[in-house]
């Protein structure tokens, strides 16, 4: 059972901030059950405490009020004019050995003859009391003054019950009340004033039990730190093995990475290349057809295509170009003049159309300048103009319509790239997981050979989209054909 478990885990990593928790909460816990057990020990002791004080004054009290009874009796069987001085001694002996004790604070006889009530604190009251005919008692003071009030309140109950009744004050101090029933008969009651203390011994079993908390949490945070000292050794050469592996995992990724960057970039020249020659093909053209009359027209061709090589040979230089050499105040370029250049002076240039196609130009005047290289711009339109010819193998003429718009509520610009074709294949306008559809990725084409195919669009995609902050969409046309739309923020 324990060998089924094992594979589980080693799926798991633990690091040294897990054995941190793992011994914080250890400790933590312990901590608590130590001073819940703490808090329910005292709660004990002190209930504990609280009960045997009660017990411990009640008990006094009783031994007290029967001594006296027992001596009242006695004495009254045995009482001579001569015993006086031996009796009043007696009385004063049990009340003052009671006053000796650490825990009593007062002790009196309260007689109650059902009209008069006296407060008798020693022998010679008590003795004056109940041994003579004539006994003058003295005025209670204000202590016995309370005594009297708290055996008033509590009279009823003496009489009727003939039980001892115990209060216990705000200082912890117990007033004990004891029925005294010489003879038989109710005469009163001894009131007892008791503090019992015996907070010595609970701090002493708390105390101790402090101690063997201490020594207990002591001895498993040792063993923790052990642990953690132990494993930390261990966590670290797994660590450092993990690290070296993820330095080379790295080192590796990143050359996969750049490896493919230079088969990108390479693909890229090499779709441009040969646009560069068939444009030195149009140069050298123009320069054989050289004459006064059409200088002008020949110079501000050979310029275009002079810039346009530049530009060709200026990404060969750079895979991630610059972001000001494409987005620049400094560029005024004029959308529809791109347009009209490319379709003019490059797809009706070629002298041998394998297929047979024209243009239809929708162009909107209004269409405002935009700060982006116009070469940048012939880089994104052309693959896409060039699509809808390869693609389209009608064998009537092929028509391919471009319009421009401009949306003054939105502030965007619109280039609509439409043709009478086959349209796009179904799979090529499925979105991948980023939201790109196919046929914008790198290698998806409709042609046969795969070799430097699949470019144009992947190309017009990530310049559009990554260097120019443009928005490209395709879609099929109901009547047949497709349309390239390009959404340019101004």
């Amino acid at each position: 059972m324990a060998r089924s478990w094992f594979p589980l885990l080693k799926n798991y990593r633990f690091e040294f901030k897990h054995l941190f928790v793992l011994l914080v909460v250890i400790a933590s816990f312990q901590i608590i059950v130590s001073y819940i057990h703490k808090t329910s020990l005292e709660n004990l002791l002190y209930k504990t405490q609280d009960w045997y004080q009660l017990d411990s004054a009640e008990r006094l009290a009783n031994i007290t009020a029967t001594s006296l009874e027992l001596l009242l009796e006695t004495t009254i069987r045995q009482h001579s004019i001569n015993d006086s001085k031996r009796i009043i001694q007696a009385f004063n002996i049990i009340l003052s050995q009671q006053s000796l004790e650490h825990d009593v604070q007062d002790i009196c006889l309260i007689i109650d003859n059902g009209t008069n009530r006296y407060v008798i604190d020693n022998g010679q009251l008590f003795y004056a009391y109940y041994f003579t005919s004539n006994p003058t008692m003295q005025k209670p003071d204000s202590n016995q003054v309370k005594y009297l009030t708290l055996y008033n309140t509590y009279r009823k109950s003496l009489i009727t019950s003939e039980r001892t009744i115990s209060i216990q004050d705000e200082e912890e101090a117990f007033h004990v009340l004891v029925p005294f029933v010489p003879k038989g008969e109710y005469a009163g009651a001894l009131y007892i004033q008791n503090t019992p203390d015996f907070s010595i011994i609970t701090q002493e079993i708390i105390s101790s039990y402090d101690e063997v908390t201490i020594i207990f949490a002591s001895l498993i945070f040792l063993g923790l730190l052990a642990m953690f000292y132990i494993s930390s050794f261990t966590v670290k050469e797994r660590d450092e093995a993990q690290d070296l592996l993820l330095e080379e995992t790295e080192k590796r990724v990143k050359e996969q990475i750049h490896h493919q960057k230079e088969t990108q970039f390479t693909h890229r020249i090499y779709h441009t290349h040969h646009k560069a020659e068939k444009i030195m093909g149009f140069i050298k053209e123009d320069l054989y057809q050289l004459r006064s009359e059409n200088i002008e027209e020949i110079k501000y061709r050979v310029e275009k295509y002079a810039n346009f090589i530049s530009r060709v040979i200026y990404d060969m230089k750079w895979y991630d170009p610059p972001v000001q050499s494409i987005r620049n105040p400094i560029f005024q370029t004029d959308l529809n003049e791109v347009i009209q250049f490319i379709v003019t002076h490059i797809f009706n240039r070629v002298s041998d159309k394998r297929n047979n196609y024209q243009f239809q130009l929708e162009l909107d005047p209004k269409l405002p300048i935009i700060n982006i290289n116009e070469f940048v711009v012939w880089e994104i339109i052309e693959p896409l103009i060039q699509n809808s010819i390869d693609h389209s193998n009608k064998e009537k003429g092929i028509v391919v319509n471009i319009n421009t718009h401009y949306d003054m509520t939105r502030n965007r610009s619109l280039i609509r790239i439409r043709d009478n074709g086959m349209g796009i294949p179904e799979d090529l306008l499925q979105k991948d997981e980023n939201g790109i559809k196919k046929i914008f990725l790198e290698h998806s084409t409709t042609k046969a050979s795969l070799n430097n195919s699949g470019y144009g669009c992947y190309i017009a995609h990530e310049i559009s989209t990554q260097r120019c902050n443009w928005k490209i969409d395709v879609e099929n046309l109901s009547y047949g054909g497709c349309q390239f739309i390009l959404e340019i923020p101004n």
